[in-house]
């Protein structure tokens, strides 16, 4: 008896990801929890330079400014609840001091550049076709800050605003990086604040949008995170205690349909020997003098040679 509706993905065959690749997640919460992944399997991979991205224009500022190379400077800060935060960033950048924030922003500008012309990959994860426009300069800002809520307009993005934008995303990459994969998909968190029809609403514009965009004879391809979550794991004990976000099992399953999907058959033995390393690592022994113990280091010390030996980048 089957239990499941299972989603068919088409494996990938060309252009597919392995330890040479590099790899830049941008987007929604749901792009870090994938990001973890890459990070854990020690990937060379750099996720959000400017924090968590839920909306489309939030990307394409980013990478706008990163290609521009943009300078930040004083008029592009604002103080709020004695820390200095930028209507680009996520609040996670946001610091006490303001020339720290200005150089913590010029810096990841400069870096994110770097990548943009590196990256072999990149995944956009979208969260949300709702923006707030801050009233006074006018502008769809990234993220609010706290700031009170009647400075700004709430709006939804239309699915012909949304597909625009990410079609200048790729090709503003383009112009600096012309054999780069892009990967789209659509956060499976809900954003239940906006209301559930409301949510549905804007994750059907996401979706729309991206198939107006992606063209794999143009390296430009979707993933269906969304559709995974909500038709392979359709039951709550796939999600956290706020019945909101996937929980470990669930972003363990795409994260396992990904790899099904993406990565190179050679790649998948090197997966499960970092992955075994990573377990020994913080692994805790009841004796660490034993002789037992010894032999275990001496055995995960081995490992982790013959993985640098082969990868120069990998530290553990």
């Amino acid at each position: 008896m089957n239990l499941q509706t299972k989603i068919p993905l088409k494996r990938q065959l060309h252009n597919q990801i392995d330890y040479n690749s590099k790899i830049l997640l941008l987007g929604s919460c749901f792009s870090e929890n994938i990001g973890d992944k890459f990070n854990y399997f020690k990937f060379q991979s750099t996720q959000n330079p400017f924090g968590i991205l839920f909306h489309p224009i939030a990307i394409e500022k980013l990478i706008t400014n990163a290609i521009n190379e943009k300078r930040y400077t004083e008029k592009d800060i604002i103080s709020q609840n004695e820390r200095w935060h930028s209507f680009d960033a996520h609040s996670s950048v946001s610091t006490t001091g303001k020339q720290e924030l200005l150089q913590n922003l010029n810096s990841r500008i400069y870096s994110t550049k770097k990548q943009l012309v590196e990256v072999s990959h990149i995944i956009i994860t979208l969260g949300t076709s709702w923006v707030y426009r801050h009233i006074k300069s006018d502008t769809i800002v990234t993220n609010c800050h706290k700031i009170p809520q009647k400075k700004f307009l709430k709006e939804l993005l239309t699915v012909d605003e949304i597909s625009e934008s990410l079609a200048s995303c790729v090709a503003l990459i383009r112009t600096i990086n012309k054999d780069v994969n892009f990967i789209f998909t659509v956060s499976p968190v809900r954003h239940l604040k906006d209301g559930f029809v409301e949510n549905t609403q804007s994750k059907a514009h996401l979706i729309a949008a991206i198939h107006q965009v992606v063209e794999p004879r143009k390296k430009s391809y979707y993933f269906p995170s969304y559709e995974i979550v909500m038709d392979e794991l359709r039951d709550y004990r796939f999600y956290n205690e706020d019945m909101v976000h996937p929980n470990k099992i669930a972003i363990n399953y795409i994260w396992e349909r990904f790899v099904e999907t993406w990565f190179s058959e050679d790649t998948k033995p090197i997966l499960k020997e970092v992955d075994t390393i990573q377990k020994g690592i913080s692994h805790k022994p009841f004796n660490e003098n034993s002789k037992q113990h010894q032999e275990f280091l001496q055995s995960l010390l081995s490992k982790k040679e013959k993985i640098t030996q082969q990868f120069s980048f990998i530290k553990f």
